[in-house]
């Protein structure tokens, strides 16, 4: 008879190898995540450097988890314990900078200062990003078609009104600037913005989602640790004594 009772030990062990499986994909989504921070970090899109240290710390830790219940040592149990204590402290302090950041982020939008913009117009990779979405979203610049200056793509030409959500409207060109001679009104800071903030939306849930998980996995560990206290101090199971 072991020292942790069945039902929870295969329980913990279960919920261990479905973490490991999560473990494996979070590497893939990390590596096409590191694609797209790339391309969106001039727009002020969060780092996935956190991913890859998550990522890493549920494969481990997961492994460990399965370990520490099959072989019923209060030791391993104990590491994993503090494992799972100092990961939900981390992702609630994750949490947190995420959800400071994403306000920080969504008042540089909403202020459109030229600061937040200038530094988006003198990358290359990141004018033909932003010229993408002006054909996805029918908009045109950060905060206006004066961002371009002088010479206004044709990405940001107005040949179509009709779009998945709200009504898209024209106007003239800047004054004393050359390109299309009707352009989209409304500036991609919103859409940037939206991209943005689905992104962290999911941080958001995956991280404070995962300290709740990393607190379900501590009480269980301390309750598996207390069964085998409780084992240890009964003396394990009795011998029959043979009568002769």
């Amino acid at each position: 008879m072991g020292k942790i009772n069945g039902c929870l030990k295969c329980l913990f062990i279960f919920f261990n190898v479905l973490f490991l499986i999560v473990g494996c994909l979070l590497i893939f989504v990390a590596v096409k995540a590191t694609a797209v921070s790339i391309q969106m970090s001039t727009f002020g899109g969060p780092g996935v450097g956190w991913i890859w240290v998550i990522t890493l710390g549920v494969f481990g830790i997961s492994a460990l988890g399965i370990f520490a219940a099959c072989s019923e040592k209060e030791l391993f149990l104990k590491i994993f314990a503090g494992f799972m204590g100092i990961g939900m402290i981390i992702m609630l302090i994750f949490g947190t900078v995420v959800a400071v950041l994403r306000n920080s982020l969504k008042q540089n939008y909403e202020s459109k200062s030229k600061e937040f913009v200038e530094p988006i117009m003198k990358d290359e990779e990141s004018r033909q990003v932003l010229e993408t979405l002006q054909i996805t979203f029918k908009c045109c610049g950060v905060v206006s078609a004066k961002d371009w200056g002088s010479q206004i793509p044709t990405s940001c030409e107005c040949t179509d009104t009709s779009r998945a959500f709200g009504a898209v409207t024209c106007k003239p060109r800047p004054v004393l600037s050359s390109g299309p001679a009707l352009i989209y009104a409304e500036s991609c800071s919103d859409s940037i913005f939206y991209l943005l903030d689905i992104g962290f939306k999911i941080s958001l849930g995956f991280l404070f989602g995962f300290a709740v998980t990393a607190l379900l996995g501590l009480l269980i560990s301390i309750l598996m640790i207390h069964q085998i206290r409780r084992h240890d101090g009964m003396g394990g199971p009795s011998i029959a004594m043979k009568g002769y």
